[in-house]
């Protein structure tokens, strides 16, 4: 038997993941064409390759159907309850870093922090009757965010497309989504709250506590973390 190692299956946080693996002498690569879902490993025995969608990995890695899996804290954290229980962190890999924030409307010039976004929350559901709707596709990291800051009035909704999109189209009235530069965001006129980030993100080796190790697995697992050095 081997144990399984998940890498995103394609884009930069493929190549940056393979990247990062053969600089510490374990060579990662797709077999075959770019539809095939399995790879080689080479350098150190023992290991199978999976690709996968970044999305997918922690669901494979709380299954136990995979022993080592690289995708962003940010879906680690909205995708798994409990999930320090479920997976562990083993390295930080330098990419794909992130910072899931809270944004409003650029002309909101009296809305800089939490205090006041559950101030504005409060005065729409005055006039509007109804609570400021913030898009999102981190429910569960938005909320215990909002929760902890002392926002009350609001209710999150779900953004399918690209979130930056959803004030301009009246679908919500603020958003808290992942960002890297605030490019986008600034092009959909919207500012970032003057606030710790909901959390920062990047690309993270992590191990599942979940996956059974019989002998030769575990002895597979050691070799490779050994090379990798975490």
């Amino acid at each position: 038997m081997s144990i399984k190692l998940g890498v995103p299956s394609k884009g930069r946080l493929m190549e940056k993941t393979f990247d990062w693996f053969g600089a510490r002498g374990v060579g990662l690569r797709r077999s075959g064409s770019d539809r095939e879902y399995a790879g080689a490993v080479e350098g150190v025995s023992g290991v199978d390759l999976v690709l996968l969608s970044a999305g997918e990995i922690p669901r494979e890695l709380a299954a136990g159907r995979i022993h080592l899996g690289v995708t962003g804290t940010d879906l680690i954290r909205e995708k798994l309850v409990q999930w320090d229980q479920k997976v562990e962190p083993l390295a930080e890999l330098g990419f794909g870093q992130a910072d899931l924030i809270v944004a409003v409307p650029a002309c909101w010039v009296d809305v800089d922090t939490l205090d006041d976004l559950d101030a504005a929350a409060a005065a729409f559901r005055a006039r509007h009757g109804m609570r400021m709707r913030i898009a999102t596709k981190y429910h569960r990291l938005v909320r215990d965010y909002l929760r902890s800051g002392g926002v009350a009035d609001y209710q999150l909704v779900d953004s399918q497309g690209a979130t930056e999109g959803t004030v301009k189209n009246l679908t919500a009235e603020a958003i808290a989504d992942i960002t890297s530069t605030g490019e986008t965001l600034r092009a959909n006129h919207l500012k970032i709250l003057e606030e710790e980030p909901v959390l920062r993100s990047q690309a993270t080796l992590f191990r599942s506590r979940m996956a059974p190790l019989r002998g030769d697995e575990r002895q597979a697992l050691r070799a490779l973390t050994e090379k990798l050095g975490v």
